[in-house]
């Protein structure tokens, strides 16, 4: 297949690149640059073993843009990363995230149908179970109210795709409900290097470690957890990548609508986490406990075994491999990606 790539420059979307390659598909990539960096698609080339990665700096928003996109290229199917994606920013910003991630989203299907490319794997997240009604979350967990602008528009979205494959069965829409990606490519030169202060776990140990910032905060260590602090399924950022192309199995075989959930099935603690960290990679990581944060919740883990089922999608590296992959990135390229 030929698949268009929004945010394809991104964290995980230059990793998704790199399996579809592997795969033998190809890819076009339609990013607007604005946390990302177009270093990462010669990077995906380089280990892909290609000439270059077709790329249009575009705006999904930008209707005419990517009818231009389209017009150049006969697409398959569409996998859709593009959107703000920071919590607290969008706590702040509310209208920019509804705007921009629904907004965006709308174009693009409506440019998508006018060309007869009716395919979409939508990237969504395990916060639109919101407290989950039960651990581990399957996919028949049912939907629950979300704690930021962020978390609602993956789950409107949901609904929208969902209204969209329901109204024409000509649609197949695969939504796949992320956990907490981490790591990088094995390689180290490709991972993430998210703008200003990190949201995510990760990242903020990661800088951490080479010296950019002077411990991590640990929000809370009173949950009602093994250890106090919060528990999440971690997945490495590779396993996440190659669910992205077990998908297109479910659009070969038309399935109309699907919904898997990307996670190891495995939970881990904030301080699971920091220790792993210092136990692989020989570094310290000083942290202070904090008060909670309000919206988090204790425990949030996946049962992926539909995900196995039906797409023989299973995640292969363990948190050694995460911690290992996510410093190899940070040490060698302690500055992201060169401006």
């Amino acid at each position: 297949m030929n698949i268009l790539v929004t945010g394809g420059a991104g964290y995980i979307g230059s990793h998704t690149l790199i399996e579809l390659y592997k795969a033998g598909h190809t890819a076009v990539v339609v990013d607007n640059l604005s946390n990302s960096n177009p270093e990462s698609l010669r990077r995906v080339a380089e280990l892909a073993g290609i000439e270059q990665v077709p790329f249009y700096k575009v705006d999904i928003r930008d209707r005419e843009a990517l009818e231009k996109v389209f017009s150049q290229h006969k697409l398959d199917a569409c996998i859709h990363f593009a959107g703000l994606k920071a919590v607290g920013e969008s706590v702040e910003k509310p209208w920019e995230y509804y705007e921009n991630n629904i907004g965006g989203t709308l174009v693009l299907v409506d440019v998508m149908r006018q060309h007869g490319c009716k395919n979409i794997i939508f990237s969504s997240s395990a916060t639109v179970y919101g407290d989950p009604a039960q651990i581990p979350i399957t996919e028949q967990c049912p939907k629950g109210t979300c704690t930021n602008p962020y978390g609602w528009t993956k789950s409107m979205l949901e609904q929208v795709l969902t209204d969209i494959q329901h109204a024409d069965p000509s649609w197949n829409v695969v939504l796949l409900r992320y956990f907490n990606p981490v790591g990088a490519h094995p390689s180290g030169r490709i991972g993430e290097y998210p703008n200003g202060i990190p949201n995510n776990l990760m990242p903020y140990i990661t800088q951490v470690a080479v010296g950019k910032r002077p411990q991590l905060g640990v929000f809370g260590n009173d949950y009602p957890t093994p250890d106090g602090t919060g528990v999440r399924d971690y997945i490495h950022v590779c396993d996440l990548a190659s669910g992205h192309v077990s998908a297109l199995q479910a659009i070969d075989r038309c399935c109309g609508l699907a919904i898997y959930n990307l996670g190891t099935g495995q939970g881990y603690s904030v301080l699971d986490m920091v220790h792993a960290f210092e136990r692989v990679n020989h570094v310290p990581i000083p942290y202070t406990i904090q008060p909670r944060r309000a919206g988090d919740i204790a425990t949030c883990y996946s049962n992926p075994a539909k995900a196995e089922a039906e797409l023989g999608w299973k995640a292969r590296y363990g948190i050694d491999d995460m911690v290992r992959d996510s410093w190899n990135w940070q040490r060698n390229n302690p500055d992201g990606y060169p401006c």
